[in-house]
């Protein structure tokens, strides 16, 4: 399976920031979306950095309240690991497990196409397995 497949489930709509937008208004959608991770955007989609829950917790205990002030480009990640639709969902854990970070973006044409969370690897995983078992238990019985 790859992550094209689960963004052919999931979909292919990613909020994102712009690089001069506030901290404290990234916070607020990372929290009315139930997310834990946005990508910072340029035009066309061009994925420039990641700025998450992660990210804003060091801001704040580095700055204090000044952080919620400051642009999305002082904070974001700026070095970003990144998948391809091509990536299997083998990959995509094991760069999530050595990064320790829970959210990939997936670029197509050098362009963002997705993102993946660490929950939608480890339920895809789990439902290859599921098919596996249900095929071995169908061989079983057919045999």
């Amino acid at each position: 399976m790859t992550v094209a497949a689960i963004l052919k489930h999931k979909g292919h709509d990613v909020l994102g920031a712009t690089l001069d937008q506030k901290m404290a208004d990234v916070a607020r959608m990372l929290s009315e979306r139930r997310i834990g991770a946005v990508p910072v955007l340029g035009s066309g989609r061009q994925l420039l950095g990641i700025l998450s829950e992660r990210d804003i917790v060091h801001a704040l205990a580095a700055h204090g309240a000044a952080a919620l002030d400051l642009p999305a480009s002082a904070l974001m990640t700026r070095e970003v690991t990144i998948a391809t639709p091509a990536t299997t969902v083998a990959q995509a854990m094991e760069l999530m497990t050595a990064g320790r970070f829970r959210h990939l973006p997936v670029l197509e044409g050098g362009r963002l196409s997705g993102i993946i969370s660490i929950g939608d690897v480890v339920k895809a995983r789990l439902q290859a397995q599921e098919q596996e078992v249900d095929s071995l238990k169908a061989y079983v019985a057919g045999g």
